[in-house]
């Protein structure tokens, strides 16, 4: 009996130090008497942010915003129930990147329902109400999720695409934009941080736009040898970019174009198809713009990797009959930033070769910014409204 009695304490000793591993194995959580706001992120009624990280365990953590530059990372100061905070001042109205350096390990805000939409999420975002940005009470457009098969790249895929308030298919066909996103970002990435939908809504209830959709492929065509993430960053360039490039042009027009066409009741005129992306996307809208400038009447890279430093066949001799360019395209819109890293000698190379050619484009430099989307938001409200007049 007292060997049973012995086992069974043992037994139950057992259990008691496995749960203490176990509980001691769990991450700390706020005091529950707390309500949740008083540690999580939060726009404040003057338009002030308050930054705020639940980490009691760790020894330094900041808040980085925008580009991660020295005048960007701000630390911030814990207090006695392992609350950080960084107390933002009034900001203009405008939707904000961010992210936690904790301990020196980079951390999304868990306590915010907008990360941003990326192939590896690393960052989030926050609304500072106020601008072209909102949800307005204006009529709304339709965003539609489109699954298909692409037979150029062998696999289902998804495009967003954005209708106008009432749009039914019926009446004249609407002229098109397609627009591809930047790299590391997927195609949610133009619509919840670019705020496309937003953006045209507002724009075509002020009656500064025409009716048009908008198309949204995925820029990464993840095909056979083509996943951007077998690439070191060093080779992307040199080889991920032009394979990549080749494939999301073959199903541009391929698949895409020709779905679009059937799906819904739109222009098959060069005069009603636009063509624009930004970062990697504007190399695509480069590329797919070029080779194919008979399709296309309307082209714009917003700071776009370039042939500067991708070079490509068929956009090389396009520039070389800059006539043919010139008399085509009703508008070639190039942006960049001023302090761009990224694309900066990109853009100023094809900025050269168009100058160099005669060839007539549109260029906009955005000054004391980098490579981001206080660029890339305003350049696509102002090319848009530049579209099918």
């Amino acid at each position: 009996m007292k060997r049973v009695k012995s086992v069974l304490s043992l037994i139950a000793l057992s259990v008691c130090l496995s749960q203490q591993v176990n509980a001691s194995a769990l991450p700390d959580t706020p005091d529950p008497a707390m309500t949740v706001q008083q540690y999580v992120t939060q726009v404040n009624a003057d338009k002030s942010i308050t930054f705020r990280y639940f980490a009691p365990q760790a020894k330094n953590v900041s808040v980085v915003i925008g580009v991660p530059t020295p005048d960007n990372i701000h630390p911030m100061v814990k207090d006695s129930a392992g609350i950080w905070t960084w107390q933002a001042p009034v900001m203009k109205p405008n939707l904000y990147e961010y992210f936690f350096n904790v301990d020196g390990v980079r951390s999304i805000d868990t306590g915010t329902a907008m990360p941003k939409p990326q192939r590896q999420v690393n960052s989030s975002m926050v609304l500072v109400p106020g601008s072209i940005l909102d949800v307005n009470p204006v009529p709304h457009g339709d965003l539609i999720a489109l699954t298909y098969h692409s037979s150029a790249l062998k696999s289902e895929r998804q495009m967003f695409v954005w209708t106008p308030p009432g749009y039914s298919g019926k009446g004249e066909p609407l002229p098109v934009l397609y627009f591809y996103h930047g790299f590391g970002d997927t195609g949610r990435s133009a619509i919840d941080q670019g705020r496309i939908a937003q953006m045209m809504d507002n724009l075509l209830a002020e009656g500064k736009i025409k009716p048009m959709l908008v198309v949204v492929p995925d820029t990464e065509t993840d095909a056979e040898g083509i996943v951007p993430e077998t690439f070191v960053p060093g080779e992307r360039r040199k080889v991920f970019y032009p394979l990549n490039a080749k494939a999301a042009d073959r199903e541009l027009m391929t698949d895409i174009i020709p779905l679009i066409s059937k799906r819904f009741n739109v222009r098959s005129d060069a005069d009603g198809r636009a063509l624009a992306g930004l970062s990697q996307g504007g190399y695509q809208a480069l590329v797919s713009g070029l080779n194919h400038l008979e399709s296309f009447r309307w082209l714009a890279t917003f700071s776009g990797v370039t042939t500067t430093t991708v070079p490509d066949a068929g956009v090389s001799a396009r520039l070389d009959n800059p006539q043919s360019i010139n008399a085509q395209l009703r508008n070639f819109t190039v942006v960049v930033g001023d302090r761009d890293m990224v694309t900066g000698k990109d853009i100023a190379g094809l900025k050269a070769e168009l100058e160099k050619r005669d060839i007539r484009f549109e260029y906009h430099e955005y000054p004391g910014l980098n490579h981001e989307m206080d660029v890339w938001r305003p350049a696509y409200a102002e090319f848009v409204q530049k579209l099918f007049k």
